[in-house]
Parts: C-alpha cells; sequence; structure tokens
C-alpha cells in the first residue's frame, strides 16, 4: 500500500490535480481511508492509474473495507480515492473561466482532460467500445456498441432493492450529485466537478457524461430539478450554448415517452464536440416560410423528418422554430397517419439541435410522434418488431442525429454469429442467435463467407439495420407521398 500512494500522489501532480504543497496532507487522507499506520515516500514508476486503483481495491478487500467485491463496489470504492485528489469546485470553475477567457474550446480541452485525468470518465472502458461506421443510402452512419457503462451484478440488484432511497439527489443530473459518496443504487461522484452557464437567463451547467457515447460528449442541465419541455425558451438555450461554445453542438431529446429520452424528469441538454452524419446530410427542398423569407430554411434528406432553419439572426430562428412547433403540436393528418392527440394524451413534439455553421446560427427541427397501435405497443414510429434483435430502444436525440448507441449484448452475439456462420451452423438450433437468423437469411446469399471478410458484412449489415430503424421513426418516409403529406404540413405552418 506504501507504493501504491506514492504512486497516486505522482500521478495526481503530474496531472496536475494537485500541487507539491499537497503531498503530507493527500498523503494523510489516504493513510487513514486505508487504516495504515505507517508511510513514507519512495520512487515511483508511473504506474497506470487503473493498475493503481486495481491495487487499492484488492486491498480493501482483504482487509474488509469494502465488503462485496463487485464492480459497483468497487467503483463506489475508487471514486472515492479519487475524489482525495480531484480539485475542488471553486478551483475547477475558476481555472475553466479563465481559459474561456483565451477562448472556449481551450476551456472545454481543459475540462475534458481534467474529467479524464479524474478517472470521472474511465478511460479504460472507454477503449473497450465497439465502434465504425457503416455506408447507406443516406451517407454514412456512426455505429457503437457501447460498454463502458458497467452492468450490474445480481449482488448489487439486490442490494438495492433493500436498502431505503432518501431522495438525495432526486436523480442522476441534479447539481447535488457533484461530490456525491454514492450507494448501490446510485454511482459515486466525488470526481465529478461540474461548470455554471447561463442560457436564456437561467442557470444551467456543464458536464461531461462518464460514458461518453462520441467525442466530448457533454450534458447541459437546468439547476432546478424540472421536467423536460420542448417550448420557445428551449430553442433560445441550444442557440445561446452554441453562441458560448461553437466548437460544440447541442441538443435536446423531445419531452414526450417513446420518443424522449431516459431522463425525462430533468430539463437537459447534450452536445459535445462531434459532427453526426445528421449534420453532414444536404438539404434536399428549399422551403420559404411566408413573413420569413430572411430565414433559409430546407428539408434534409435523412431517414427522419428534418426541417432545417439556418440564419445570423437567432431571434428570427426562434420566432420561426417557435410557429412550426406549435404548428405541429396541434396538427392531425389521418391520411399521414398523424394524430396530434388520442383521448386527450398529446403526441407530436419535436427533437432539435443546434450548430453554428460559418458564422450562422442552424436549427434542425426533428418531427417526432409517439402514437401507439396494437401492432406496435412500443410506439408506431420506432423501430419495428424485425429489428429489435439489433435495436428495440427508444431512438433518442443521440441515434436521430446518426449515431447508433447499441446494446453491450451484440458484442458477444456478434462474434458467436460470426462463428456460426462460418461453421455452417444452424443458428435457429441456437437459443441465443436464433433471434438473428430471418436477418442473415436475407444477406447471406449476397457474400461468399469464406472469403468475403465476414465481420465487416455483419458490421455493414447491422448499419443498414440501424438506416431501416431510424427510417421507422421518421413520420414522414421517403417517398412521394411522404413529401406531399410533409409539404402539406409545411404549407400550413403560420
Amino acid at each position: 500500500m506504501n507504493t501504491l500512494i506514492n504512486e497516486l500522489i505522482n500521478y495526481g501532480i503530474k496531472k496536475g490535480l494537485i500541487a507539491e504543497d499537497d503531498k503530507v496532507f493527500i498523503s494523510n487522507s489516504l493513510i487513514a481511508l486505508f487504516g495504515i499506520d505507517s508511510f513514507g515516500e519512495e520512487e515511483t514508476q508511473d504506474m497506470p492509474l487503473p493498475d493503481i486503483l486495481k491495487g487499492m481495491c484488492d486491498y480493501a478487500m482483504e482487509k474488509g473495507i469494502i465488503e462485496t467485491d463487485t464492480v459497483t463496489s468497487r467503483d463506489l470504492f475508487d471514486t472515492k480515492i479519487m475524489g482525495l485528489i480531484t480539485p475542488l469546485p471553486s478551483t475547477v470553475r475558476a481555472e475553466f473561466n479563465k481559459r474561456y477567457a483565451i477562448s472556449p474550446k481551450e476551456a472545454t480541452d481543459w475540462y475534458y482532460e481534467l474529467s479524464q485525468n479524474t478517472n470521472y470518465i474511465r478511460r479504460d472502458r472507454i477503449s473497450k467500445d465497439e465502434k465504425w461506421t457503416a455506408e447507406t443510402p443516406f451517407g454514412d452512419i456512426d455505429i457503437t456498441i457501447n460498454l463502458s457503462k458497467p452492468e450490474k451484478d445480481p449482488r448489487d440488484i439486490a442490494a438495492a432493492g433493500k436498502a431505503k432511497s432518501s431522495g438525495y439527489p432526486k436523480c442522476l443530473l441534479c447539481m447535488e450529485n457533484e461530490g456525491y459518496s454514492g450507494n448501490v443504487s446510485h454511482p459515486a461522484r466525488q470526481n465529478h466537478r461540474i461548470i455554471p452557464i447561463r442560457l436564456a437567463g437561467q442557470d444551467y451547467f456543464l458536464q461531461y457524461s462518464p460514458y461518453v457515447y462520441y467525442n466530448e460528449h457533454c450534458i447541459v442541465f437546468n439547476k432546478e430539478h424540472t421536467p423536460m419541455v420542448i417550448d420557445r425558451a428551449v430553442f433560445t438555450k441550444l442557440l445561446d450554448f452554441v453562441e458560448q461554445f461553437p466548437h460544440y453542438i447541442v441538443g435536446s431529446n423531445a419531452d414526450l415517452p417513446i420518443v424522449g429520452g431516459s431522463i425525462l424528469s430533468h430539463d437537459h441538454f447534450q452536445g459535445g464536440g462531434y459532427e453526426f452524419p445528421m449534420a453532414r446530410a444536404k438539404v434536399e427542398k428549399e422551403i420559404t416560410f411566408p413573413g420569413f423569407e430572411d430565414v433559409d430554411a430546407g428539408i434534409v434528406r435523412w431517414p427522419l423528418t428534418v426541417i432545417r432553419l439556418n440564419s445570423g439572426n437567432k431571434e428570427r430562428i426562434v420566432e420561426l422554430s417557435d410557429r412550426i412547433l406549435r404548428s405541429w403540436r396541434e396538427y392531425t393528418d389521418e391520411d399521414a397517419f398523424i394524430y396530434a392527440y388520442t383521448d386527450g394524451v398529446p403526441h407530436n413534439t419535436i427533437t432539435p439541435i443546434a450548430r453554428m455553421r460559418d458564422g450562422n446560427y442552424e436549427l434542425d427541427l426533428v418531427l417526432r410522434n409517439n402514437i401507439t397501435t396494437e401492432e406496435c405497443p412500443l410506439g408506431y414510429y420506432h423501430p419495428h418488431s424485425q429489428y429489435h434483435h439489433i435495436k428495440k430502444e427508444n431512438i433518442g436525440l443521440i441515434e436521430v442525429m446518426g449515431l447508433a448507441v447499441l446494446p453491450s449484448r451484440l458484442k458477444k452475439e456478434l462474434s458467436d454469429l460470426e462463428d456460426a456462420i462460418r461453421a455452417g451452423r444452424d443458428l435457429r438450433q441456437d437459443e441465443v442467435l436464433s433471434k438473428h437468423a430471418d436477418w442473415v437469411d436475407e444477406w447471406i446469399d449476397n457474400y461468399d463467407p469464406h472469403r468475403d471478410d465476414l465481420g465487416e458484412m455483419i458490421r455493414r449489415e447491422v448499419g443498414i439495420v440501424f438506416s431501416h430503424v431510424l427510417e421507422d421513426a421518421g413520420v414522414y418516409k421517403l417517398t412521394d407521398k411522404g413529401r406531399n403529406d410533409l409539404m402539406r404540413f409545411i404549407s400550413q405552418v403560420r
């Protein structure tokens, strides 16, 4: 343990988390944490952080400091360790503001690096994520199988079920998570730091997602624990954000179940330093809204229904976006199977995405509808059942923009599928792989499994499935009828 403490302090100093003057103080804090009674300085070998933390957790297991040897218990403990060498919020915010005065990008570059150096973003886990690009009729789209979010151990699930909920913090996004010690049902956040920002005159905070589905995946959340809503103010807030951080994009999940995000109880946006495939998609038809001839508008060639607005005048985009939203909220077109309400329940909403492009403000408005039917109980504009073997979950903001976040189970399933096809096994006789059998039958004859790169074939076909999933989520299809139906809606926006 003496060596591990020296290695951690050496790491903290090299990464700029602590200063030389902090060495004795941090050493004593670690001595107290591990219950040891002696310590001495020694030469260090620049041990990788994951190895340091594993060694410390192993020691804590041996000494009974960690009671249960699960990923959750170890995460709770190693986050407590990292909290001891993570700078205080006031220090982080002062440094961020100092760098922001030089450039917004310098500030976020530093903050993103800090979030990784403190192990809030676990580099070792992120590196295991599967990522590839797939060619589709809509251009290249991005695929990821995210493995950085650990699966729950049955022992942790049982312990969480017995634990009493304090209701503090109210959710995973609340500002009270900063420095929170966590428990079996709530991750520890002693190494978590958030940055205050102002959007449309309201207090928000900037942070990074610990699971970073894409580069610099950030979350912008309301200071107050208030539900998600899509309204005029949201358009202003999104454009305010990209004005302050012009090198980032930002968007909001829709505010209704099925087409919304996983946390509808807390107002938040997601953004980052990443060019999503949807941003590269071109406008296929220019349109004009009466009274807004100064705002460039068009329909984007994309599997979901996207209206793109571009202008140097932020207020004009906000005003037009609000009119489109209010019209869409109340819009019913039975011939196009668009219903604003059924039994008083609203179905129409918008997923908005903002960016700066060539000095102008740009806002993509993705029309969404969450109606369900007997045949499609999970949502009519939702991945249809023939694609559930690949993607069954809701199509939220990230997927809307062209990045498939696929379940971790697919890493093993796709690998096993490759082996089974190569061996000529009957997929329908395999309890796990049988769900992929019909899909494989659709495309296997297009390849020679013995000559072609089988893994590449499977990844390509997964990308095609995801493009179909996005088409399912589109309220107006890319057909003559679909485009005529969409123009019928656009013509009545006032």
